[in-house]
């Protein structure tokens, strides 16, 4: 576990992978989007906070961590947004990982908190969204409760650079459970890509309802993890 800070940071550098996960955290925030920039800034407390889109997977993840250190020098980062759950995780459920591991090169990285928050389990992080049954049952037996794409990716970056990271995610959906091609229905940037989803329901519609519940409850815990970072940073 990382060490608490003991001082609240004077800004933090925040990240949300999609449109659908940078919305609900603004809002919940209270940030003001710069014109004609996708960077939103505000302020809670003592901490001055600056919040930007990775967009989806691990290289986007790389590049937009390094830019957001290079222009703003946080002194945390904090990386916020939706993980499919594993093992014991509900969907609902809000995590803050304790760490963090790269599935393809199996660097694992530790999370600092912010605040009294205690940092816990372990999350994985892949570009690869289907998991199949073998490797599902390999992952919970190595004690994993999530995964994503993107905090991994962050976290090396600020370890590189010698910034604390944590991450704040809520569980949206199951592995195992949601059909490992709706990644294809989203742009790299995380935006709908409307052609394909179109095409997707013409010739799966029997996934509708699936993908219905899906989109509630992803809606339902990017609103979840937001709410958890603003209180994480309103107790810092």
């Amino acid at each position: 576990m990382g060490a608490v800070a003991s001082d609240p940071p004077a800004l933090v550098g925040l990240l949300a992978p999609m449109p659908s996960e940078m919305s609900p955290l603004a809002r919940s925030l209270s940030l003001q989007r710069a014109p004609g920039k996708p960077v939103w800034r505000g302020r809670i407390g003592r901490t001055e906070l600056v919040g930007t889109r990775t967009g989806v997977g691990t290289k986007l993840a790389s590049e937009t961590t390094a830019r957001l250190l290079d222009e703003t020098n946080p002194q945390h980062v904090m990386i916020v947004g939706i993980a499919g759950g594993m093992g014991p995780s509900q969907v609902g459920d809000v995590l803050f990982p304790g760490a963090v591991v790269d599935k393809d090169t199996g660097d694992e990285f530790r999370a600092t908190p912010i605040g009294a928050v205690e940092p816990s389990g372990r999350l994985v992080t892949h570009d690869d969204f289907d998991i199949g049954p073998d490797e599902l049952q390999r992952l919970v037996g190595a004690g994993f409760v999530a995964v994503d794409m993107e905090t991994a990716a962050v976290a090396r970056v600020c370890n590189e650079r010698g910034v604390p990271w944590m991450a704040v995610r809520a569980i949206s959906d199951l592995v195992g459970v949601t059909p490992g091609d709706v990644i294809d229905l989203a742009n790299p940037d995380g935006t709908p890509n409307v052609g394909a989803s179109l095409r997707y329901l013409a010739t799966k519609p029997w996934r509708i309802p699936k993908l219905v519940r899906l989109a509630r409850d992803s809606t339902a815990a990017a609103r979840a993890a937001a709410r958890a970072a603003r209180q994480t940073l309103e107790h810092a």
